[in-house]
């Protein structure tokens, strides 16, 4: 006698998306964290701050557009992932930074659920991905944290042995616990796994010597290599998560390795107004674009 049930595929979101529309949710979100965002600007600064050369801009998009690049060369291969994936790309960055981190996988979970010509089961990949991002950026920060020690460990700028020493194991526990577990966690095969890998290494490289050369072009009479220098350390900062004030750490580090303290100082609050508006720009882009095609998000 067969069954008077029917059974479904675990990676389905069938309920929900009949009970509220996630990809509206999400342009709404970003909506709102734009308006916000912007009220607490100050719009006339940022614009005086900011470099009118045609290379600087030229070097930034690259810079800014490094992450969604390199996610699309990985999906490509996983999915066959078409031109227009790249929009939902750069919406998972803005909703990553403006909104909350890894609530940009969330939407691109739901742009892929509803592109099931391209893949039937996404959760697997995008979980990879993540994964993988995570362990290769902690892999780094180690080997940066080893290079960089004598210096880091002299300035004790907010950076205190204990911080650091917690810092450093809660990186060290993650990516273990992920080696332990790697079979149960990762779906893909290991080609995929080692593509995946490669691309998230050619892009912390790329980041970092880009986001070099823009320093550079603002402030060149500063040698090059010690931009790259402070470059690798921002990364190595940004990655150890019971380090508090990091932005301060990271400035305060620039300033006393190099000696231009207003230079400095004004540059990184220049970078990363930027940033943020160019943040804003796309998020309101996205925004206007889902309004004037009166439908969902794409």
């Amino acid at each position: 006698m067969a069954p008077d049930f029917e059974l479904r595929a675990q990676d389905t979101f069938s309920r929900l998306r009949s009970a509220v529309s996630l990809p509206l949710a999400f342009t709404g979100l970003i909506a709102l964290a734009v308006i916000l965002t912007l009220r607490g600007m100050d719009m006339q600064q940022v614009l005086v701050m900011v470099p009118r050369q045609p290379l600087f801009w030229f070097v930034f998009a690259a810079f800014y557009l490094c992450g969604p690049m390199s996610e699309w060369i990985i999906f490509h291969k996983l999915w066959a992932l078409p031109a227009g994936g790249f929009g939902a790309l750069m919406r998972k960055l803005v909703c990553n930074e403006l909104l909350l981190g890894y609530l940009g996988e969330a939407y691109f979970y739901t742009w892929a659920r509803r592109h099931s010509a391209m893949t039937n089961a996404p959760f697997a990949a995008i979980k990879d991905v993540a994964i993988l991002s995570a362990m290769v950026g902690n892999a780094i920060t180690l080997v940066l944290l080893v290079l960089t020690w004598p210096i880091v460990h002299s300035t004790r700028l907010g950076m205190e042995n204990t911080s650091l020493v917690f810092s450093l194991v809660a990186v060290l526990a993650t990516s273990i616990a992920v080696m332990a577990f790697r079979r149960r966690l990762f779906s893909l095969d290991r080609r995929e796994l080692a593509f995946i890998s490669f691309m998230h290494l050619a892009r912390i490289v790329v980041a970092t010597v880009l986001s070099a050369l823009l320093w550079h072009m603002v402030l060149p009479d500063v040698p090059i290599i010690w931009w790259l220098f402070l470059a690798t350390l921002r990364l190595l900062i940004s990655r150890l998560p019971l380090v508090p004030n990091k932005d301060v750490v990271f400035a305060g580090l620039a300033v006393l390795t190099l000696g231009h303290e207003t230079s400095i100082a004004i540059l990184m609050t220049m970078m990363a107004s930027a940033i943020l508006l160019v943040h804003l720009l796309v998020g309101t882009g996205l925004v206007i674009g889902d309004l004037v095609r009166g439908e969902k998000p794409a």
